[in-house]
């Protein structure tokens, strides 16, 4: 079952169809879920996945899903999912970092946009 990532806007950014690794719609392999840590291939640790949220290492919300309920900011209308192109090979998964304490979870949106968000999967540098 195909579960979708829509950012602070409602646009549909990102899927993962086995509930562990994350694609774009463009195919790009980005991250992939671990328990409830989210990872870049390399290792960064992004984040938290909980409740059908992506959260920030703040504790705001970065990533909403069809599945999500309560526990967070106003979720905007859901945009249409644009079509997925073929898939890219995923990359090596690299050192996982310590996953950092948890923050406590925020009722607000990231500063961060769900696509700088995910663009940290594309560098080995922390943030």
């Amino acid at each position: 079952m195909q579960t979708n990532f829509y950012d602070r806007d409602g646009k549909p950014t990102a899927y993962t169809e086995d509930g562990i690794h994350i694609y774009l719609f463009t195919g790009e392999a980005v991250a992939y879920l671990d328990g409830d840590s989210v990872f870049t291939y390399p290792g960064i640790h992004l984040g938290w996945f909980e409740d059908n949220w992506i959260r920030d290492h703040t504790g705001n919300c970065v990533f909403f899903t069809d599945e999500t309920s309560g526990g967070g900011p106003v979720r905007p209308t859901r945009g249409a999912k644009p079509l997925k192109s073929v898939k890219s090979e995923r990359p090596a998964k690299g050192i996982k970092q310590v996953r950092p304490a948890k923050a406590g979870k925020s009722l607000f949106w990231s500063k961060l946009s769900g696509a700088l968000f995910l663009a940290r999967s594309r560098t080995a540098e922390t943030s």
